[in-house]
């Protein structure tokens, strides 16, 4: 844990238990402040005061003896409307900030020279801060990694100087976190995502563009115009910036030609490491994750030979182009943290003979950003609440069929992919969020897992 001492003395409101939330209470606890903690489930509030942590509805507390306002991440602040809580602690002239904000004050007060490493962007965070922290381990280094992905960023050790901290952030911590100037700031790319929580498109760019506005390295994807843009602006305020691409650059960074990664500095451009056969790193898009990856272990002077070796060691993310097994030549894969179209996009450019698992809550624009790959797609196996939607996009181009759950879906796609006769993919990328029928798409993939490894024949991998 790392206790939170900068508010020692202070009343701090919290609103949202969930599992950060909680962590943050505690911390704060830890540390010295008084919390007066709130959640809208009872089940919630009741963890909390199982746990000493003072419990109230924060309509009916002294707003004029709260210092600050912590709100969980995944609490409106602006959109589509503030939270009633927001809304108070607004009325009431007090700062509303999350738990990474709390994590860069303790460290500035702290470890002000501790290794803090910040990854975000719409699509690729987990596989990159996955990737780095892997790397810098196997390089000898004392990592802790969470942030939005695993651990709550102050459930982690606390920051020192010889201890690496690597966090990805969602545009939602980092709207949170005012004063975010991490070691090595980390941007990835930019498209539309959560649009219905910051309003526009504009405004979830200057979100991601802050995580990087401020740090003493800048990595910036640039291929997409609006992270060019950030990386153009970062240049012209004086931030240290490197690119990657998934082409060629005659600029600092790290470029992938082909398989090849390639480090750019000066008028030398020296490739690194190739990602022929690594399973866990396949398609163009993971090609910029290693990229991002390859620059960072470069400004932490990680060797070049410990470089490579972490690439080929890295077992990958659950649910991110996850090979579940195969029967035969047909190779299952879970794609379950595909939760929009573009994250999808990426699994569908990096397989071909596919028999496509889809559906559940579609976001806004649905998979017609999908259709240039359509004639990759053996068969599309529809669920869940989009099915109809979807269906209408497939059209004649896609046979398709309306299988409702996934159980059911998972029997087809089998079948059809064995009947082949030839290498086939079944892949589970459903560009939907999960939560029509399941509570996230972590248990969706685990079910797509558990339905996948009891197929018979099938040969499993990491079972």
């Amino acid at each position: 844990m790392t206790p939170v001492t900068s508010f020692a003395g202070k009343t701090v409101a919290l609103f949202g238990l969930g599992g950060s939330g909680l962590a943050t209470a505690l911390a704060l606890k830890e540390g010295g402040a008084r919390v007066i903690a709130c959640d809208d489930n009872p089940a919630k509030m009741a963890e909390a005061g199982a746990k000493d942590i003072e419990t109230a509805d924060l309509r009916n507390i002294d707003w004029s003896e709260v210092s600050s306002f912590i709100l969980s991440p995944g609490v409106p602040l602006t959109h589509p409307e503030p939270h009633w809580s927001a809304k108070l602690a607004r009325e009431a002239d007090v700062e509303i900030i999350g738990d990474i904000e709390l994590f860069c004050r303790e460290r500035a007060k702290t470890a002000p020279n501790a290794p803090f490493i910040a990854i975000t962007g719409t699509n690729g965070k987990s596989t990159t801060t996955a990737l780095i922290a892997h790397i810098l381990r196997q390089a000898g280094h004392d990592v802790q990694m969470g942030g939005n992905i695993g651990t709550a960023i102050l459930s982690l050790e606390l920051p020192a100087d010889n201890r690496i901290h690597v966090i990805e952030c969602s545009s939602f911590q980092i709207d949170l976190a005012p004063s975010l100037a991490p070691t090595i700031g980390v941007h990835l790319n930019l498209s539309p995502d959560h649009i219905d929580r910051h309003g526009t498109m504009e405004l979830y760019a200057a979100i991601k563009e802050r995580l990087v506005a401020k740090a003493g390295l800048a990595v910036i994807g640039v291929d997409d115009p609006m992270s060019r843009a950030i990386a153009d602006a970062c240049e012209a305020k004086g931030v240290n910036v490197a690119r990657v691409s998934v082409e060629p650059l005659n600029v600092k960074g790290v470029f992938a030609d082909g398989e090849t990664l390639v480090s750019v500095t000066g008028a030398d451009a020296v490739p690194l490491a190739n990602l022929s056969g690594i399973g866990s790193l396949r398609g163009a898009h993971n090609a910029q994750n290693a990229a991002a990856a390859i620059a960072i272990a470069l400004a932490l002077n990680v060797p070049a030979d410990e470089i490579r070796s972490g690439l080929h060691t890295f077992p990958g993310l659950p649910h991110r182009m996850e090979e579940v097994g195969h029967i035969g030549e047909a190779l299952f894969i879970n794609d379950s943290k595909a939760t929009n179209a573009d994250s999808t996009e990426k699994a569908l450019k990096s397989f071909d003979d596919i028999f496509w698992i889809l559906g559940g809550k579609a976001k806004e624009g649905g998979i017609e950003p999908l259709k240039p790959y359509f004639p990759k797609i053996r068969k599309a196996y529809l669920i869940g609440a989009a099915s109809d939607e979807f269906a209408k996009t497939l059209g004649t181009q896609v046979p398709h069929v309306h299988c409702g759950t996934l159980d059911k879906a998972v029997a087809q796609a089998a079948s059809d992919a064995q009947s082949l006769g030839a290498h086939a993919v079944v892949l589970l990328s459903p560009a939907c969020a999960s939560y029509d029928q399941f509570p996230n798409y972590e248990v969706r993939g685990n079910h797509f897992r558990d339905l996948v490894r009891a197929l018979p024949g099938i040969e499993a991998r990491g079972a």
